[in-house]
């Protein structure tokens, strides 16, 4: 199967693949490989250059799968050494904007694993009857932040444990470095590397095919678009200039119907040999600067995700040109054309910026700046990301200039409320600045934290090594695949966030969060990391072992003085009066832990002695609305009576890993909770002090949803009541 073989299939009459227009022996070698012929291998790693056409090979490749499809095309008259019979259509995950882990979570679905990890679940592949078909197309646009390299994490975590796992039968298209390292990692015999770009694979009819049909669809006055002969020489000289890349002879055709003045097939230096000549003869023949041209481009050449905003390709222009490049885009609509494609928005745009009108995190009606009356926005790309790679080896300063777009992008940030920033801003901010070095400035700001898209903004932190990160990004990075994992709105990633904090030792940032407008369905009272807790229970301590307690901290019933004495919801303390000074009981919250732990004291017995026997474990006391343990006899220690849990404002209903809170009027759910780690205990305070015990600790919530919720005290920013509360870490949702 050689380039040969392209002039034996002409010669034998066969029709041409319609989508392809060629690429025979390439064909001829794919259908090998999915019919499993002896000799064939089998993984085949498909690449090539930027713009070599392995996307549409892949593509039309996979036609030949498709039923759909298959009823379409000329079967019986192609070659059928291309066209393999009509098997199960193997599985095609797509690494577009995704992470390696969200790959694997595909195939996990598509095979209806149980594992989440390739070593798993290549296992579990492994241990199947029957051989399984994976095609992964698009390596090269893996990944949510390009600068973060995610297709190199693609082949060494997805790609590479697929390879080695006999039973899987593999075609990847992978760039060219990491498709040598792949390839590297197989015997010979069970893998082969198809380089488009390699004369074996040569496809020049196929080319000069595809330059033809791209020119009959140009206007009819112009005579190569109209004349077969004038039309056949043209493309004969495209396709040799372009020297087998797609891309170069897409954008020569495209340039010459907008502009054909100036182009002679009899002169090669009129025809552009690579994708960098193609845009500096465009503007040439526009009679405009090709540097100009290329810094009209460069926004969309750095842009992130589905593209660019328009709205923002004026200021992130005039960014990297570094002056005002206004007049050039009024006037270079034509000269940028040909590169440009517009996108259908399909970024993440939360109403409201994720705003809610409760706390389960519904979003309200509004619309956010730069939508469309109906919902959707400009979006902006360039036609392949060949071009924004020519582009972007052409700046001399790549940190530079992703430098000055963040700059621009902070600028377009309303008042520098997250709230009001275009989506495009708060997804890809981190992206940006990630490429510039400057990262690390950034995660400080809780407010980006909770708006922006977690899986970008994860990818991002992650590519910085740890040791340059402070206190609060390593706190989102732990907390990250949460955010990821319940699919939150912003306002419920604040509510995550701001207990994180607290677990942290970051009370400030928990506090900002409070103060930026979301409605969070929460504040988190302490936290602290204690393993082997199997119960959690509220109460409050007689008034003869709650020595120096506030008289406003508790009534006998289980609630608060001051909520008993209508104290407003403001987080702070209310005296009530010479009545609240009353002796009081304390409350408590009673962690049911293992025999031994420190501070723990044994079971009370039926008289209130320690118990010999019965019940396994001890009990630890902890204050109910503030750090600290408290040191008392847990016999002392009195649940609510049932009349004051039945008159509560709220229950709760708890699951293995996730918690809803509701109140009891409305019977509608307030408040939300999820867990990386199984829930081992909770309970809820007659008052509302949600405490809940997972594997890695526990945590007390005061839930701010009722209008009638009782006063929590202000929350400490300096020590602890005891150093069993200091050093908040792990996760304790």
């Amino acid at each position: 199967m050689s380039a040969s073989d392209e002039g034996i299939a002409g010669a034998s009459g066969y029709a041409p693949h319609p989508y392809i227009g060629g690429r025979t022996s390439v064909l001829r070698a794919l259908a090998a490989w999915r019919m499993r012929w002896p000799g064939a291998p089998r993984v085949i790693v498909l690449t090539g250059s930027p713009g070599s056409g392995r996307s549409r090979l892949l593509t039309g490749f996979l036609m030949l799968r498709d039923p759909r499809f298959r009823k379409q095309l000329p079967l019986d008259a192609m070659d059928p050494a291309t066209v393999p019979p009509d098997l199960p259509a193997p599985a095609v995950p797509s690494p577009e904007g995704r992470t390696a882990a969200q790959l694997l979570g595909l195939l996990a679905d598509h095979f209806e694993l149980g594992a989440a990890r390739s070593e798993d679940i290549c296992t579990e592949l492994a241990a199947r009857e029957e051989p399984v078909t994976i095609v992964v197309p698009d390596v090269d646009r893996a990944g949510p932040v390009r600068a973060a390299d995610e297709p190199a994490r693609v082949v060494r975590d997805v790609l590479k444990p697929l390879a080695a796992t006999t039973t899987v039968q593999l075609l990847a298209d992978v760039p060219r470095g990491p498709a040598a390292e792949l390839a590297a990692a197989l015997p010979s015999g069970q893998v082969r590397i198809i380089d488009l770009d390699d004369p074996e694979w040569a496809d020049p009819e196929g080319l000069v095919r595809h330059a033809e049909a791209a020119l009959t669809l140009g206007p009819p006055e112009l005579p190569f678009c109209t004349d077969p002969s004038a039309r056949r020489a043209l493309a004969e000289a495209l396709a040799e200039r372009a020297n087998g890349n797609r891309l170069t002879l897409q954008l020569a055709v495209q340039s010459l119907v907008m502009r054909p003045e100036g182009v002679d097939p009899a002169d090669p230096s009129t025809l552009p040999g690579s994708v960098g000549e193609a845009l500096d003869l465009h503007a040439r023949r526009l009679g405009a600067d090709p540097q100009t041209l290329r810094l009209m481009l460069a926004p969309l050449a750095f842009a992130e995700g589905a593209g660019l905003p328009a709205q923002l390709w004026g200021p992130l222009a005039d960014a990297v040109a570094g002056r005002d490049m206004s007049r050039d885009l009024a006037d270079g609509m034509p000269l940028a054309a040909p590169f440009l494609q517009p996108a259908a928005s399909s970024e993440r745009d939360e109403t409201n910026d994720g705003k809610t009108g409760g706390a389960t995190g519904e979003a309200t009606d509004g619309a956010a700046g730069g939508d469309t009356a109906n919902g959707g926005r400009t979006l902006l790309r360039l036609l392949h990301p060949g071009i924004a790679e020519e582009i972007r080896a052409g700046l001399p300063d790549v940190p530079g200039a992703q430098t000055r777009i963040a700059m621009a992008l902070l600028d377009a940030v309303p008042q520098q409320d997250w709230s009001r920033a275009d989506p495009y801003i708060r997804d890809h901010l981190a992206a940006h600045t990630l490429e510039a070095g400057l990262l690390p400035q950034l995660l400080t700001d809780p407010g980006l934290f909770a708006h922006a898209d977690p899986v970008a903004m994860r990818a991002a932190i992650e590519a910085v090594p740890l040791d340059q990160l402070g206190a609060p990004a390593r706190t989102y990075l732990r907390t990250a695949p949460l955010l990821i994992r319940s699919q939150a709105p912003a306002g419920l990633r604040a509510a995550f966030l701001e207990t994180a904090f607290v677990e942290d030792g970051l009370a400030p940032y928990a506090e900002a969060l409070h103060r930026l407008g979301f409605p969070l369905p929460w504040r988190t009272l302490w936290s602290v990391p204690l393993t082997g807790v199997r119960a959690v229970t509220t109460g409050a301590l007689t008034p003869a072992d709650a020595d120096g307690v506030p008289a406003d901290a508790a009534a006998p019933d289980g609630t608060t003085a001051a909520a008993a004495a209508g104290a407003e919801t403001d987080g702070s303390i209310i005296d009530s009066g010479p009545a609240s000074r009353a002796p009081a009981s304390r409350p408590v919250a009673t962690f049911v832990v293992p025999e031994g732990t420190p501070g723990s004291r044994p079971f009370p017995g039926p008289d209130g002695d320690a118990s010999e026997g019965g019940a396994t474990g001890a009990l630890l006391i902890h204050d109910l609305l503030r750090p600290g343990y408290v040191d008392a006899d847990p016999a002392h220690v009195r649940p609510p009576s049932e009349e004051a849990r039945a008159a509560a404002p709220f229950a709760f209903t708890a699951g293995p890993d996730s918690l809803q809170v509701r109140a009891r009027a409305k019977r509608e759910v307030v408040a939300t909770l999820v867990s990386n780690t199984p829930i081992t205990g909770a309970d809820l305070s007659p008052d509302g002090v949600l405490v809940v015990a997972t594997e890695r600790g526990v945590t007390a919530r005061q839930i701010l949803a009722a209008p009638d919720a009782p006063t929590v005290p202000a929350q400490r920013t300096g020590a602890a009541d005891s150093a069993a509360s200091d050093g908040l870490e792990g996760h304790h949702s």
